[in-house]
């Protein structure tokens, strides 16, 4: 298939292995061409949105994955109207530019997946889930063979324990995942930040920093080496 005749997408990205996954995913099935990485992130502070990643290096990722990167100012808080109202100026933008869906890394939240369909309902563009149905514990052990590095940025600490946080994200960590947390965190029980991956140009250098606690979660913040402020 030609670059012309495949679908053009964008891929919602949060800097987390789901999102990079479905990028790797998306390659292997050569219909469609990622010609953008959209990603919202917190107004006041320039941060991906829960993943708590700076600005400048979820830039240094998408220059990692070679695919532009949209980014999308939330404020916080940001009612429903105002998410709305944002997130319709980026539909209409994307229809103006014949993107023809955005992909999620979602796999296997009904709810979510509902909401994001009734969102882009009516616009001309598609919402895809080409994670969608996969088996978690066989996603994360696939993830982890192929090389992909990542380390835990965010804990829901009602569903984890704060020591996870900042840890790689391994077999020796699946292995010491309690009983009932997804592999995957499907559930919002951890995010990730990946610095190496399949279709990476080069692996990120950075290293778990300062840990912080607030409003419930715990997040390791995500530095270059030597540089933790």
């Amino acid at each position: 298939m030609s670059r012309m005749d495949k679908k053009r997408i964008l891929l919602a990205w949060s800097s987390g292995k789901d999102c990079v996954w479905a990028l790797h995913v998306l390659g292997q099935q050569g219909d469609c061409e990622v010609v953008g990485l959209l990603a919202t992130l917190n107004a006041d502070n320039s941060r991906v949105c829960m993943h708590g990643i700076r600005e400048k290096l979820l830039t240094a990722q998408a220059e990692a994955v070679g695919s532009p990167l949209i980014k999308v100012y939330l404020p916080d808080p940001c009612s429903d109207e105002e998410y709305g109202k944002i997130m319709g100026q980026v539909i209409e933008r994307a229809r103006r530019e014949n993107i023809s869906a955005i992909a999620f890394g979602d796999i296997f939240l009904e709810e979510v997946r509902k909401y994001r369909e009734e969102k882009l309902a009516g616009t001309g563009i598609q919402a895809i889930f080409p994670l969608w149905g996969t088996d978690t514990r066989q996603l994360a052990g696939e993830i982890v063979s192929a090389g992909l590095g990542a380390y835990i940025t965010c804990v829901d600490l009602k569903q984890l324990d704060s020591s996870f946080a900042g840890r790689s994200y391994d077999a020796k960590f699946l292995e010491d995942l309690p009983t009932g947390v997804d592999p995957c965190g499907e559930n919002g029980e951890f995010h990730t930040f990946v610095y190496q991956a399949p279709g990476f140009n080069k692996p990120l250098n950075v290293e778990p920093g300062k840990i912080v606690i607030r409003d419930g979660f715990v997040y390791a913040d995500m530095v270059e080496p030597n540089r933790r402020n």
